[in-house]
């Protein structure tokens, strides 16, 4: 039998002390791994999102003037598939807008300065508006389904395509996303779905702060 050779107290306790590091450290490399196996699942889509966390930042100087309150994405956020009914009552989604950036606005009649900045998101649309880009007004209003297109043709708002969601629900889903807190609501989009910046209130987006913003969204 090989002898074991004798350790003093302090060379023991320096032996103890070294395998108790080794142990927290392995402890907090596997919690690291677990904690970041979490943050995947939690926030698949984190990497589609950074490139419109990217973009934001490089337009964030152009929120100012008429559009000084939108406030650019810090982090990464894939909006959920927003749903609402177009024209026709067919049902739409906000994932059918995929590939195409869109100026995704929540609106009712109800509200005054969504009324007051409709006209500027139709003559938005009119001058920005084509394959890659589309303004998308969601009216939410409760009661008459009438009101809101009789009000539309009143004020000459001819170039946004009619969009509703009676229940309001669409706005329910995005203030549980943490991004809608009144009305009027509006978010920039990126073609994969991704927040570029939100306002909750109106803008003048026909403005030339508007629609340079928009513009340099769109890479134009």
């Amino acid at each position: 039998m090989t002898d074991q050779p004798h350790l003093s107290p302090d060379s023991a306790r320096r032996r103890r002390w070294v395998a108790a590091v080794v142990l927290l450290a392995a402890a907090g490399a596997l919690v690291g791994a677990v904690y970041g196996i979490g943050s995947a699942i939690r926030n698949p889509d984190a990497a589609a999102c950074r490139p419109a966390v990217e973009l934001a930042r490089r337009i964030a100087p152009l929120a100012r003037g008429e559009v000084a309150a939108v406030a650019v994405a810090g982090k990464p956020l894939r909006l959920p598939d927003l749903t609402f009914n177009d024209a026709d009552g067919r049902s739409r989604g906000l994932a059918d807008w995929r590939g195409r950036s869109v100026l995704f606005n929540l609106w009712a009649t109800w509200c005054v300065p969504c009324r007051q900045e409709m006209p500027a998101l139709d003559t938005l649309q009119g001058k920005l508006g084509g394959p890659d880009f589309e303004v998308v007004a969601v009216n939410i209003d409760t009661r008459d389904p009438d009101k809101p297109r009789a009000w539309l043709r009143e004020v000459g708002v001819t170039r946004l395509a009619y969009y509703a969601d009676p229940s309001a629900k669409v706005f329910q889903d995005l203030k549980i996303a943490g991004k809608a807190i009144g009305m009027p609501t509006t978010l920039l989009v990126d073609p994969s779905g991704c927040e570029i910046g939100t306002i909750s209130g109106s803008a003048e987006w026909a403005s030339e702060d508007g629609v340079k913003l928009v513009s340099a969204a769109l890479g134009r």
